[in-house]
């Protein structure tokens, strides 16, 4: 990748005497590209895993192309190089592999060989031509564990059919309960601003992949992981699928308002908008009696269910009263009210937050630490947003920047599979790495 990236107060990282990580034992091949695999393997990578990702030579993950933006390279103008491949693939080495080649179909059996995970998300049986599927590895390797990551799962109509976090979105209803209702304005169904259906997915088979690890424990053997970006998104349709099934009612889109809980939503101010996430009674009273209003005695209002009943009456009520003070005032007003209230932010001002930035959620690493870049590489910063899982004992780790691509081909395949100089620039005429 050529690029570089605009330096910053953030301290840069170089962890390498940071402790392995509560995942330092596991070694990952990462056959996924795009974003939920990446999202999972990642997760796995920040606790510690060696994960080894397997790229295609010359193309890569087809994120490292999705875009704008672009990093800027050294003249300050966008290169060819997409700032999203660096969102989801910190603390990994990437190596060059054309499976379709034979020599490089062994070269990933060999590495699966002695891997305790293997993470892909191609078609429903698209490995099993190359001899890489779960069946063909695991007779190799019993204790390996296998997740794979696909739009509709192994097995229904669906199965053969590739699938999308857009598509997924609309056809799991959760376009249909996001955005404003048709009768206002702008009303229609929306995407969520972020692929969080893929997003969801690499959770939910990080989850899963650690599952396995314990069971494998009693067992002795890996499993096969089924990962389904659609069983993914109904799951998470939460309180508002339960709704359905339990009562039969459809929900509808109602833009910032909850369903079920009142007042949760936007409000205007004397100078934009602030939030309000009012979650009970208490709160509701302890709003009241900042703001000076006694509605926490109105029988209408005094509880939630009251105030879910007769939201059209209470809503207008809460507008007049906040546009009477700026956001910073009410969010002062509030705050050690304990009731939830704060500013809508865009991301700028959310990376700028005090609370964000104490948290250390910047992150800010050297690709090459300690080391001159090679030849035709002019980034060797890339920043990225720190992982949020915080464990006292065995803390994330940062180990590797999102790599270029092949970055770490070399030293892979002579640490793994003990490789010299002379049978990799065979490999390499091949055009095998």
């Amino acid at each position: 990748m050529n690029h570089t990236e605009t330096p910053s107060p953030s301290p840069i990282h170089n962890t390498a005497t940071q402790t392995a990580g509560a995942l330092g034992h596991l070694r990952v091949l990462d056959l996924s590209r795009v974003l939920a695999g990446p999202w999972c393997t990642q997760n796995l990578a920040d606790m510690g895993a060696d994960v080894i990702k397997i790229e295609k030579p010359g193309e890569g993950d087809d994120t490292r192309h999705w875009g704008p933006p672009f990093f800027p390279d050294a003249q300050g103008n966008p290169s060819d190089n997409a700032v999203y491949f660096a969102a989801c693939n910190r603390n990994k080495r990437s190596i060059t592999v054309d499976m379709s080649t034979a020599e490089g179909q062994q070269l990933i059996r060999e590495l699966a060989m002695q891997s305790d995970v293997v993470v892909e998300n191609f078609k429903t049986g698209g490995l099993k031509r190359y001899g890489l599927d779960y069946a063909s590895l695991s007779a190799l390797n019993p204790r390996l564990i296998y997740c794979s990551v696909t739009g509709f799962g192994q097995t229904g109509p669906y199965a053969p059919r590739a699938g999308y976090d857009l598509l997924v979105q609309a056809m799991s209803g959760l376009m249909s309960i996001t955005g404003r209702a048709d009768s206002e304005p702008g009303g229609g169904p929306l995407r969520v601003g972020v692929a969080v259906i893929d997003l969801f997915t690499g959770m939910y088979a990080t989850t899963a992949i650690l599952g396995a690890v314990e069971a494998r424990h009693h067992t002795g053997r890996g499993q096969h992981i089924d990962m389904a970006l659609l069983d993914v998104a109904m799951a998470v349709l939460a309180n508002q699928g339960a709704g359905f099934l339990n009562t039969g009612h459809v929900p509808g889109r109602q833009g910032n308002t909850h369903p079920s809980v009142v007042p949760y939503q936007d409000f205007p101010t004397a100078d934009g908008r602030m939030l309000l996430a009012i979650g009970n009674d208490g709160q509701f009273a302890r709003f009241c009696g900042a703001a000076g209003v006694d509605w926490a005695r109105d029988e209408r209002f005094a509880t939630n269910a009251g105030r879910v009943i007769h939201r059209d009456a209470l809503i207008p009520l809460m507008s007049d009263l906040t546009r009477g003070r700026p956001t910073a005032e009410w969010i002062a007003l509030l705050e050690d009210k304990a009731v939830p209230c704060g500013p809508i932010n865009h991301i700028g001002q959310a990376f700028d937050d005090a609370q964000v930035r104490a948290r250390g959620l910047r992150v800010e690493q050297e690709r090459y630490p300690g080391a001159t870049p090679p030849a035709g590489e002019t980034i060797n910063r890339v920043v990225t947003t720190a992982s949020p899982l915080r464990l006292s004992d065995t803390p994330t780790t940062l180990r590797h920047a999102p790599p270029a691509l092949g970055q770490h081909t070399d030293e892979v395949l002579r640490e793994r599979l003990g490789l010299d100089a002379q049978q990799l620039q065979a490999l390499r005429v091949k055009g095998v790495v």
